[in-house]
């Protein structure tokens, strides 16, 4: 197993970099390095530069319009966008729906919903989990009654991250209660401008509207949405999942926390506390530590070799080093890290910014928000469970 890249690898991360240094908007990397809010504009202007160089859909093959990257080739574009500030993709569209399209849609389906996506014009969002049905996806309620050419939907999804911007949604609904409930799930794509779509925000604690409640009354779905056949959307989901999770871990987005992390610390004075510094060396260590195993995986692909199904692994070490370094930059600026003024955060003054006051960050809502990680994706209980069967035997 060689983890080193080859000559063309490492050209083609500089290539890359050049690109990602020209093209992000300064001002979207600022936002993105200092943990400031990001507009649905700044999510999606980068979405549409990407879209115009083909990029958006980076892991996508050629011929759905991809630029047919490798495995390690799409690990050096990743790290090199969240090394330069670049926003994470809005995952719903690129990542997760397409590859669902592309593996079990019809050709029809493919030429309508996929240039969409590509483009970054059409903002999708995810419908999962439910109020009842959160880890346990087979437990889902929302129904969906085949009445001739069309579904009727009837029910309720939550936790919908960025809910509120999208234009599709694609949802698990129950068209069966025959058999196992696994054998009673469809997969189906919605418009949410259709009538019956009801978007309501759920607050946090820090007073952001990430996440929503989103509620189909009556809401009639043409049978042609339906995504392969009718009550196999648990084979769908499965596939769908394993690149959630895989996404989860974001080892590239760790490595840069990490760096504002040690800036913080220098900032606020405790990095020079050997016991504080002692767990910055661990983290940091864990972060070699996932970077190596996803190298591993990498390595395996590139040499044609079948690699383990390692994708809950990636998703339980990956979400949990995410909320190590949220803690570590809360306990750095300790009672600073509470109060945020969100004017002062839109305005630039932040510990990261000279002259900058640290309790205008949003450490401790960074924090909170992050306890989500270990849960969503298929919550870090059940992917432990996953491993022991499929991997450890």
């Amino acid at each position: 197993m060689d983890l080193a890249f080859t000559p063309e690898e490492l050209a083609f991360r500089d290539e890359i970099r050049t690109w990602v240094h020209a093209h992000l908007p300064q001002d979207i990397a600022d936002k993105v390095h200092n943990a400031q809010r990001l507009t649905r504009d700044d999510m999606q202007r980068w979405a549409k530069i990407l879209g115009q160089k083909g990029w958006l859909g980076y892991g996508w093959p050629k011929q759905f319009g991809g630029p047919g990257w490798n495995a390690v080739q799409k690990h050096l574009f990743e790290e090199e966008c969240a090394l330069a500030g670049a926003p994470r993709i809005v995952p719903f569209g690129p990542v997760m729906v397409a590859p669902v399209i592309m593996a079990f849609g019809n050709a029809e389906q493919q030429q309508r919903f996929l240039p969409g996506i590509a483009s970054g014009e059409v903002w999708w969002s995810q419908g999962y989990s439910e109020p009842g049905s959160g880890s346990d996806l087979a437990s889902v309620k929302t129904r969906a009654e085949r009445v001739g050419d069309h579904y009727l939907v009837n029910g309720q999804k939550t936790w919908t991250t960025l809910g509120q911007y999208g234009d599709w949604i694609f949802c698990l609904v129950r068209t069966s209660t025959e058999g196992k409930p696994q054998t009673g799930i469809s997969f189906l794509l919605i418009d949410m401008k259709s009538p019956g779509v009801t978007v309501r925000p759920i607050k946090l604690l820090d007073g952001e509207h990430e996440v929503n409640e989103v509620w189909f009354d009556n809401v009639k779905v043409p049978a042609e949405n339906l995504i392969g056949e009718e009550n196999k959307g648990w084979t769908y989901a499965k596939h769908l999942l394993s690149h959630e999770r895989t996404n989860i871990a974001d080892v590239n987005r760790a490595k840069r926390e990490l760096e504002r992390l040690k800036r913080i610390a220098k900032a606020e004075g405790v990095y020079d506390d050997l016991r504080f510094r002692d767990q910055i060396a661990l983290l940091e260590v864990d972060i070699v530590a996932l970077e190596m195993l996803v190298l591993r995986v990498l390595s395996a692909e590139k040499s044609g070799k079948q690699s383990l199904d390692i994708a809950g692994l990636l998703k339980i070490r990956g979400s949990e080093i995410q909320q190590r370094y949220t803690e570590l930059m809360m306990l750095a600026a300790g009672p600073f890290s509470l109060p945020f003024i969100f004017e002062a955060m839109d305005a630039g003054w932040q510990g990261d910014f000279p002259g900058g006051v640290v309790a205008n960050a949003p450490l401790a809502a960074n924090y909170f928000n992050m306890r989500k990680t270990t849960i969503y994706g298929g919550s870090n209980e059940v992917q432990r469970n996953i491993v022991a069967q499929t991997v450890l035997g």
